[in-house]
């Protein structure tokens, strides 16, 4: 979504990110302004006249600052409003995108409260462990995505499916996931994968093997992903029966494929060569 964004809603985008960092670090409740910028980006899709009027260029900022505060006050944090007040003021390139920036805010400010509280990593395996979830049974992805299905049913089902099994971020991005600007659960929670990545600064690797790695592979695997790439290197590992042997890597673009079945096509091909 953000990666989408270009020159002055990136501008902003980015902006907006610094503000909430210094609010967060000045003691803001991420998890509390991370549900209220979700509440917000939704009352903006639901309401494509209000969506027009504080996107409009020809109105001033503070005027567009002014109505979100009327409309707001009372009903969000007090930086929350602020947030979102600053938001009006800034210029995008599109009506969407800034309800599309503030899902990212959204995101960012739930990171922030899990760096905070030592979650981060919790918060990082969750997303993982819930994007297979849906991807790896259809009749979840199928009611996640029914359109006949209202936010409220979606949201108190996964309620009932992640309770006391993920941390408070873990169940509002994953509550978030179904009802956001992005096509489909999986593609959101992809992308806030990548936000949780971007803000810790470091890199994600999808590992494939054929049976779980012990603690000490994980680790020696990381150490050895990070000093490859000189940046900090967050495993998501997953057991696949196709694989025979070793272990398939994915960072990004690159693959680096030590798998049985790999070497043995590349002798393949040596001797058919």
């Amino acid at each position: 979504m953000s990666s989408d964004m270009r020159g002055a809603s990136a501008e902003s985008l980015e902006a907006l990110v610094a503000v909430l960092g210094d609010a967060v670090a000045g003691g803001a409740d991420g998890l509390r302004v991370g549900e209220d910028l979700f509440a917000v980006a939704h009352l903006l899709a639901s309401q494509p006249g209000l969506r027009r009027v504080v996107t409009e260029v020809s109105r001033s900022g503070s005027s567009k600052a002014g109505l979100v505060e009327q409309v707001l006050l009372g009903k969000v944090d007090t930086v929350s409003l602020a947030l979102v007040a600053e938001a009006a003021r800034r210029r995008w390139a599109g009506p969407r995108d800034l309800g599309y920036a503030l899902e990212h805010l959204g995101v960012v400010a739930v990171v922030k409260a899990a760096e905070r509280a030592g979650e981060a990593d919790r918060l990082e395996d969750e997303l993982f462990a819930f994007e297979r979830l849906v991807t790896e049974n259809p009749a979840l992805r199928d009611a996640l995505s029914d359109p006949a299905r209202s936010a409220a049913d979606k949201q108190g089902l996964l309620r009932g499916l992640l309770a006391d099994k993920v941390s408070t971020g873990g169940m509002l991005l994953s509550q978030q996931s179904t009802s956001g600007a992005h096509r489909t659960v999986s593609v959101a929670l992809d992308h806030y994968q990548k936000v949780v990545a971007g803000e810790r600064e470091r890199l994600v690797a999808l590992v494939r093997v054929a049976t779980p790695l012990e603690e000490s592979e994980s680790q020696r695997l990381a150490d050895a992903l990070s000093r490859q790439y000189q940046r900090p290197v967050h495993l998501n590992v997953v057991v696949d029966d196709t694989v025979i042997g070793g272990v398939r890597v994915e960072v990004g673009d690159d693959v680096i494929d030590g798998t049985v079945a790999s070497r043995l096509d590349d002798a393949r091909r040596r001797l058919a060569g």
